[in-house]
């Protein structure tokens, strides 16, 4: 009896390694695959997309959670969206979203990760100009490009069960560049058909306790919903930004009805 608590931590830290080590291979040949398509000089957009989206698979597969998409989810351009659950969700749009990330241009500068997100072909924000109305019309120029943008418009974590209010800024970007605002919602799930709890990376919760709560977890299946897209010509931003609300609260509480015990 008094050797069982040792044994399960044994078992617990096996279990951790092997996956900080599935996920250090991702990265490792994450940086192979970048140098062999010359992404590091010169990220080749209209490549990228399958290779972000093979990365992202291997490393949710690392921390051993499985994507399922509910409804294929359909490669086509425009200015992406996703509700905002957990630093897992990156990965997990990454998976199945033929979009680029958004970043602030500091990141860049990361060791390693600046260098995979460049080579990514993320999307880098200059921010010391101002406002989301500057970052609004550096996204637009991407999209006229015909690059496709990912970002999440609560801007913050929740606990999986609801909608924060969206911020509609940078949904100006779209009725600049004149293309539909494609919504997609996620719900991590327990083995049980429960909402998970460990998942969420939300409130005063660390980073650090956050990925020792994931990397404990098991079984849990990434349900990612597509909803159908929104045209946004001849509307304003304040009612984009109160379409997308209702879209995605409705498409978050379908996901559940279909996905939740």
């Amino acid at each position: 009896m008094s050797h069982s608590k040792p044994g399960l931590s044994l078992k617990k830290q096996f279990s951790r390694s092997k996956q900080i080590v599935g996920m250090t291979t991702t990265m490792a040949g994450g940086l192979r695959a970048a140098q062999r398509i010359g992404a590091f000089k010169n990220p080749p957009r209209e490549k990228l997309p399958r290779y972000i989206q093979a990365f992202c698979r291997k490393m949710v597969g690392s921390f051993g959670i499985k994507v399922v998409e509910v409804e294929p989810v359909q490669q086509y351009h425009g200015l992406w969206v996703s509700n905002h659950v957990s630093w897992m969700d990156i990965p997990v749009v990454g998976t199945v979203s033929p979009a680029f990330f958004l970043s602030k241009a500091e990141i860049g500068e990361w060791p390693i990760f600046g260098k995979l997100a460049y080579a990514a072909g993320t999307v880098f924000i200059q921010r010391g100009s101002g406002d989301a109305g500057s970052v609004a019309a550096q996204i637009a120029e991407f999209l006229r490009q015909g690059f496709s943008v990912i970002f999440f418009p609560e801007a913050t974590t929740t606990d999986g069960s609801k909608i924060k209010r969206i911020h509609g800024k940078l949904l100006q970007a779209a009725i600049d560049a004149d293309v539909p605002v494609r919504a997609m919602v996620i719900a991590y799930v327990n083995k049980d058909g429960s909402l998970s709890q460990e998942l969420p990376y939300y409130g005063k919760l660390t980073m650090k306790q956050s990925l020792k709560k994931v990397l404990d977890t098991k079984n849990v299946t990434a349900y990612v919903l597509p909803l159908e897209a929104i045209d946004p010509q001849g509307r304003s931003k304040s009612e984009l930004t109160d379409l997308l609300q209702q879209h995605m609260q409705e498409g978050l509480a379908e996901l559940h009805a279909r996905v939740l015990s």
